[in-house]
């Protein structure tokens, strides 16, 4: 699984095979804070079965979710290259199992395999990028332009159809996007009725290409 890993892509095989030697397995169950923004903790994870959403609140307790991850998707791997506390906070969503590979391990990797820090120090690079698109969507498109973004980011191809796995609710959509949850659901129902969207048991799928405006 670690080289289909957008941050281990680069790595050949007995690289990846080095991680997997030094990494263990752990299992939580739904609703477990996993890190909390502020830690000081310094092991990377890769979710290996389950959900869990990365998050950040301000001091009224107000949550916005930065993202929403799935098996063979990863979160933590700032610690391994830094010593600054956790940006954000990691929640269970449902049962889950991650593996884990700590500051230490990871060490003691690069420097018995240089070539590899090379490697990871490229795909960082591609992260930030795509980091700064994130934030210059949050900034210049408006409530409907964050929504639309967000469910075609999270959208993927099953049988021929543009499918959101997770099982979202409003609120959920609420804090991605950073808006309220009754906007939110306006938008979503418009687009429902419009033919765009259907929601079935939480599960979004996006029918034909969705409007360029609200």
């Amino acid at each position: 699984m670690l080289n289909k890993l957008y941050m281990f892509t680069e790595l050949a095989a007995q690289e990846t095979e080095i991680l997997i030697q030094h990494s263990t397995t752990r299992t939580y169950p739904a609703n477990t804070i996993l890190i909390s923004e502020g830690d000081s903790t310094d092991s990377f994870y890769v979710v290996l079965e389950g959900e869990v959403k990365v998050l950040v609140s301000d001091d009224q307790g107000k949550e916005v979710i930065l993202n929403i991850l799935g098996p063979g998707e990863y979160f933590g791997e700032l610690a391994l290259l830094d010593d600054e506390p956790r940006s954000a906070t990691i929640k269970t969503m449902v049962p889950t199992s991650v593996m884990v590979i700590t500051k230490h391990d990871f060490k003691n990797c690069l420097a018995t395999n240089p070539e590899m820090a090379y490697k990871l120090i490229e795909v960082l690079i591609r992260q930030v990028r795509a980091l700064t698109s994130n934030v210059k969507n949050l900034a210049l498109l408006d409530v409907y332009g964050r929504v639309a973004r967000t469910l075609l980011d999270l959208a993927e191809n099953v049988d021929d159809q543009m499918v959101i796995e997770q099982k979202l609710t409003h609120q959920d959509i609420a804090d991605m996007v950073g808006a309220s949850r009754e906007m939110v659901s306006r938008i979503l129902k418009d687009l429902v009725s419009g033919g765009y969207i259907t929601v079935k048991n939480k599960r979004y799928t996006i029918n034909e290409k969705l409007p360029p405006g609200w």
